[in-house]
């Protein structure tokens, strides 16, 4: 980590949600039931979601994540729930929020749900990305642009998940600041991929990518990006 951070130094940089479009009219219409084969998992150590609390606080927990809107559909596959309990969740939390005037914003946009920041606040999202670009890099943020670096190109949910955080702020202030670029979609997934550009080879004193230093120790988890 030392040698990649070399031209970098870190700093304070905090990743807030991207603003979105305006948000649509929540449909209304009848959804089924159950999802075929949903059944509760009682030996795989998965946490009990009879709770009401519990379970928005696990569909809290994937929205955050996501790279492009998701569907009821998936959302109540991954929950082994039933797509009317996972719906009437999500429209109780996309008003929970608004009544709250919280700054995140959980919006239906096409088939999927995801979250973005609130209008109204995006001045102050796009105010913080500008001064960003003056700002150093954290460790978060230097630890998202080696995995980048190492495993280009990777989408968001891949970095994510070898993180074991959500990284769409660092990764919104690193495009900002124009270290990475997007590259394309991944076919499987649909999700963005990213890869690094000549800013960061020249912050780096690189001529190209084969210069890289091998991957620190510091972040043995890059390794693993392979098996998501």
């Amino acid at each position: 980590m030392e040698s990649f951070a070399a031209g970098f130094e870190p700093g304070a940089e905090p990743g807030l949600p991207e603003p979105g479009q305006p948000e649509p009219g929540l449909p209304g219409a009848e959804l089924p039931d159950e999802v075929p084969g949903a059944v509760a998992d009682e030996e795989g150590g998965l946490p009990d979601l009879a709770d009401e609390a519990e379970f928005e606080g696990a569909l809290e927990s994937i929205l955050l994540v996501v790279d492009t809107p998701i569907a009821e559909e998936q959302l109540a596959g991954v929950l082994e729930q039933s797509v009317k309990r996972v719906t009437a969740a999500l429209h109780r939390l996309a008003a929970r929020y608004s009544e709250q005037g919280s700054g995140i914003d959980l919006r239906r946009i096409g088939d999927g749900w995801r979250f973005y920041t609130r209008d109204r606040f995006a001045p102050f999202v796009e105010k913080l990305l500008l001064d960003g670009q003056r700002a150093k890099l954290t460790r978060a943020a230097l630890e998202t642009l080696a995995v980048i670096a190492y495993r280009q190109p990777v989408t968001r949910a891949r970095i994510a998940a070898v993180r074991g955080v959500n990284v769409d702020g660092v990764i919104r202030t690193l495009v900002a600041r124009g270290l990475i670029a997007e590259t394309g979609t991944d076919s499987d997934t649909g999700g963005i991929l990213y890869r690094t550009t000549e800013l960061f080879l020249e912050r780096l004193g690189l001529s190209s990518l084969g210069d890289l230093p091998p991957i620190a120790p510091l972040l043995p988890e890059v390794d693993a990006i392979d098996d998501v």
